[in-house]
């Protein structure tokens, strides 16, 4: 069980993200997500825009796919000990240079991210899950980063499910 994380674990910024997670159980979380994306996907148009300059379909799976990467990565970092600052990531520059996979590959391709991220998550004992470091130039633990990318991906679900229509 990895407890979700005091506020002073992570910027204010994060807070939303983290409350996002209904369940207390983390893992069990972020397991069932990539059945919640699946079905999201399935029969939609992959470059519906709810509106002018808001992402499509593909480009908020795509980011949603690359925040987990970038996320899962500080929290390996930071869990091993390494408390170098770490550079932030401008999301929205991505966007331009994303693949342009279909649902069902960005599909794939979250699922295959997130048993990563299990993999990584699983084993860590509570003293590496209180480990921390800095990125974007706050403070986040290991035990935060683990719980924003559940966040974040629930934070996203919702957008798809109330923005963009069928």
């Amino acid at each position: 069980m990895i407890a979700r994380p005091d506020a002073s674990e992570y910027a204010p910024f994060y807070s939303g993200y983290v409350a996002a997670v209904q369940a207390d159980d983390l893992l069990g979380a972020l397991a069932a997500q990539p059945d919640e994306w699946d079905t999201l996907l399935a029969g939609r148009d992959p470059d519906l825009a709810y509106a002018d300059g808001k992402w499509s379909v593909r480009e908020l799976t795509q980011h949603v796919v690359d925040t987990e990467r970038v996320f899962a990565y500080r929290a390996l970092r930071w869990a091993r000990g390494d408390e170098t600052a770490l550079p932030g990531f401008e999301q929205d520059a991505w966007i331009p240079h994303d693949p342009g996979q279909s649902l069902v590959t960005l599909a794939a391709e979250l699922r295959a991210v997130r048993a990563a991220t299990l993999a990584l998550a699983r084993p860590l004992s509570e003293t590496a899950l209180s480990r921390g470091g800095t990125a974007s130039g706050a403070r986040m633990t290991v035990r935060a980063a683990l719980w924003v990318i559940a966040g974040h991906t629930a934070h996203h679900a919702r957008i798809l499910r109330e923005r963009y229509p069928r």
